[in-house]
């Protein structure tokens, strides 16, 4: 989809059409979750500091996430794919691939397909799609951002090279800043580069990936469409206004981050196996921290327990760190009937307390009880 978030904000309220918005945190210390083609003439993107985003646009509109009415539009988009293939692997919420290789006899060629796809949403949607028609999820993907927004790019195995040799290095899926840093290093910029490249060049950078990754460049990949991916882990994180230096502004933090993933694990019928933290220094350092877990759990205070562990065990190698971030998730899930029944009741659901925090929140909405170490101290 073109802009996801941003174009049904547009959609829903025609004030904010033709003008450059963003939807993301209140803050000017969160960063940008969509942004609208109209911003992005500015140079604002996706994932971008809200701080930065402000500097290049300062008459930028900025809107709250609505993540309940993007999932139910997502939700509409997705029967639409339904209605072409069965095969439909959902990588996010506006994004998906789909196998499209047994329904050409009774809805036409792939091109046919994307077209019909592409009018079906704009018709129930009033929203654009870019398409990418391709032999494989590689070249599917790369064709899809080809065109964008309303494209329709399609790359066969007679022109494959011709329209990927010239694209940046930078398109192929898990190249990232510091890859490609040193990909410039070595002279390699282009698809056809690194295609091309000489082992001594690549070896040092992929190592064992190199081959695969020469792969990917030829546009080579036999990864199947999956249509039953399963969620690999829960997760929350907050982006704070003021850098945390106190120990007991992060527990706080801590512990509402922990409710609200432990929340979503309930609510999946899910235990986690793993309890992980992710923590952003003020200078943008990202560390990440785990424990496994036996029996797996998905009680709001055992998951806080771990994660505060955790976050002890790294402070006390960083005791003078300004935390910008904070995030708390679990991993390695399992349905929550098959927790082992002999053992302790530690990962239970039974939990007298997240029950009835789980009910008023179902009912009366998220912000309706809060714990009272999670509210703003004074």
């Amino acid at each position: 989809m073109d802009a996801f978030y941003a174009s049904v904000e547009q959609r829903d309220n025609p004030e904010l059409r033709g003008k450059p918005v963003v939807v993301g945190g209140g803050s000017n210390r969160g960063v940008v979750a969509a942004a609208s083609y109209e911003v992005r003439e500015f140079g604002v993107r996706s994932a971008m500091p809200m701080r930065e985003a402000l500097r290049r646009c300062p008459d930028l509109v900025r809107v709250a996430p609505r993540m309940s009415r993007y999932k139910k539009v997502s939700a509409e988009i997705f029967e639409v794919f339904r209605e072409f293939t069965p095969l439909v692997e959902g990588l996010s919420l506006d994004e998906a691939f789909l196998d499209v290789t047994s329904s050409q006899t009774l809805h036409g060629t792939g091109i046919d397909i994307a077209r019909c796809i592409k009018q079906t949403i704009n018709e129930r949607t009033g929203l654009t799609a870019s398409v990418g028609v391709a032999e494989n999820k590689l070249v599917a993907k790369i064709a899809s951002d080809l065109n964008k927004p309303d494209g329709l790019a399609v790359v066969t195995a007679d022109n494959c090279h011709e329209q990927l040799d010239p694209l940046p290095v930078s398109v192929i899926p898990g190249i990232g800043k510091q890859t490609l840093s040193r990909l410039h290093k070595v002279g390699i910029r282009t698809v056809a580069d690194l295609r091309l490249a000489h082992d001594r060049d690549i070896e040092p950078i992929f190592g064992r990936y190199s081959r695969r990754t020469r792969d990917r460049a030829a546009g080579i990949d036999s990864r199947p469409v999956m249509p039953s991916r399963e969620e690999k882990s829960i997760s929350a994180e907050e982006t704070f206004e003021q850098d945390l230096v106190d120990r007991g502004d992060m527990d706080s933090e801590l512990l509402a981050l922990s409710e609200t993933t432990a929340q979503r694990l309930r609510k999946a019928e899910l235990h986690a196996g793993t309890v992980h933290i992710k923590i952003r220094q003020a200078d943008f350092q990202t560390f990440t921290r785990q424990k496994r877990l036996q029996p797996p759990i998905n009680s709001t205070d055992q998951i806080y327990h771990t994660a505060r562990s955790l976050l002890g065990t790294w402070l006390s190698s960083n005791p003078d760190a300004k935390v910008r971030l904070l995030g708390v998730g679990g991993s390695k899930l399992s349905p929550a009937e098959q927790r082992d029944l002999f053992a302790d009741e530690q990962g239970s659901t039974d939990n007298p307390l997240d029950q009835a925090v789980d009910n008023i929140r179902d009912r009366f909405g998220k912000l309706s009880v809060s714990r009272a170490r999670t509210l703003e101290r004074p």
